[in-house]
């Protein structure tokens, strides 16, 4: 029997509610408060979250040994505690996310496929396990019926080129286990694309980065512009037939830290579609915790300098410096200024989520893990945002990107075959990895 939309969304919302009141979440909310219309939106557009860091948990802590890490308990007690479990999901409203399958750039060349290919594994395994609540997603229609259900979508995203080893063949390969989006690069350059924390050494993409692109978009894969130099987005934006997301960045134009998106890409950015999944990362959303760090690296290097061969008196070193000078606290409301800017600059449809939970050390105060996300949208309606705005941010923005990549990657898969192109016909003789 095909239940009507408002039953649906009505059962949806007593589910959500249910679960908060089991997680000690205040369920009470009076009819018409901001809570209850915040918990009404969550219960009709899935919550997409673009970006966390679990399956690299598993590896990290327990050599990806499913049964060491029960995602149905608080992990809040764990050393170091995690920002993501089953009861806080729900606490969350969280309707779909996307699971980092992150290998660190060590890891890159020979191998760095198969530690992928572990990762995805890893994700299907816990995602079969806790198939109560999770579901693998693999399309926008998959999202949306998974959220109807009451389960939340686990999409699949690889952080950094370097998973696929310089191979197109690899690339697709991914992309028929699982694979929904890439992002470009992570901390170093690839040999075909230049990182945002990397020496600059292509002048943005490669003429090989160039055909990835275009790989991605003929076969339906989100291209993510996280992690990559200025220049690396305005080429992709050049080349790219799809709409692009960054997976987890915020805004240049807040806090002026190389991994956050500058004013003339946010142009062009509406200009051509695409998504900014705003960030949690501290470093990223307040100028007081970059320049800390910033500060703090310098420090570091100093001290390496001064004891070369004496790691534990630079550590000792560095830990009395940490006690005399204390990061500043990155808080919520710098995470809504910054979605404030680019809903400014480059509108509202530009706007999502990207936490980055489990994937960073500290947190903002009032983003402590992933039952908060509905404190970041209280915060945007205090600010005025409609629901319209936030039904955009919360997911409508992700899921129209999606849909459009799916349309076009439809018309590329009839047009043209599969690219059999090579680095080295394209780009020359690589440079060798010891270099790197």
């Amino acid at each position: 029997m095909r239940v009507s939309s408002p039953l649906r969304f009505a059962i949806l919302g007593l589910i959500l509610l249910s679960a908060c009141a089991e997680e000690g979440s205040d369920s009470s909310e009076p009819a018409g408060s901001p809570e209850a219309a915040v918990r009404a939106l969550l219960t009709e557009v899935p919550l997409i979250d673009g970006h966390n860091d679990v399956p690299w948990q598993y590896r990290k802590r327990v050599e990806n040994h499913l049964a060491r890490l029960d995602l149905a308990t608080d992990l809040r007690n764990l050393d170091p505690p995690m920002h993501t479990d089953i009861p806080r999901l729900r606490q969350g409203g969280v309707g779909a996310q996307f699971w980092s399958v992150y290998i660190p750039v060590t890891l890159g060349g020979p191998g760095a496929v198969r530690a992928t290919l572990e990762q995805i594994d890893m994700t299907k395994r816990f995602v079969e396990r806790y198939s109560d609540t999770f579901e693998l997603a693999m399309t926008r229609a998959d999202i949306e019926r998974i959220h109807r259900a009451g389960k939340i979508g686990s999409l699949i995203g690889m952080e950094g080129g370097h998973s696929i080893e310089n191979s197109l063949a690899a690339l697709r390969q991914l992309y028929a286990a699982g694979a929904r989006y890439m992002t470009i690069t992570h901390s170093k350059n690839t040999d075909w694309a230049d990182s945002a924390t990397d020496e600059p050494e292509h002048n943005g993409l490669t003429r090989f980065g160039r055909e990835i692109i275009g790989e991605m978009n003929r076969l339906g894969m989100l291209v993510d512009i996280s992690h990559v130099s200025p220049k690396t987005m305005h080429d992709v934006l050049e080349v790219t037939e799809a709409p692009v997301i960054f997976s987890h960045s915020s805004a240049r134009g807040v806090t002026d830290h190389p991994r956050n998106v500058p004013d003339d890409v946010l142009a062009r950015l509406k200009q051509t579609d695409g998504v900014v999944m705003v960030t949690f990362v501290p470093g990223y959303i307040s100028e007081g915790a970059h320049r800390h760090r910033e500060e703090r690296e310098e420090e570091q290097k100093r001290l390496e300098a001064l004891t070369p061969d004496d790691d534990d008196a630079v550590q000792a070193a560095l830990t009395e410096w940490d006690e005399q000078n204390p990061e500043p606290a990155a808080t919520l409301s710098h995470v809504a200024d910054h979605i404030d800017h680019i809903k400014r600059t480059a509108g509202i449809e530009r706007v999502g989520l990207g936490g980055d939970y489990d994937g960073i050390t500290t947190v903002p105060v009032g983003l402590e893990d992933v039952s908060k996300y509905p404190d970041l949208l209280l915060e945007l309606k205090r600010r005025g945002y409609s629901d319209d705005d936030l039904r955009a941010v919360i997911g409508k923005n992700l899921l129209r990107v999606l849909g459009r990549v799916e349309e076009v990657a439809r018309r590329l898969r009839s047009e043209r075959p599969a690219s059999d192109a090579l680095i080295e016909e394209l780009d020359g003789p690589r440079r060798s990895e010891d270099s790197r």
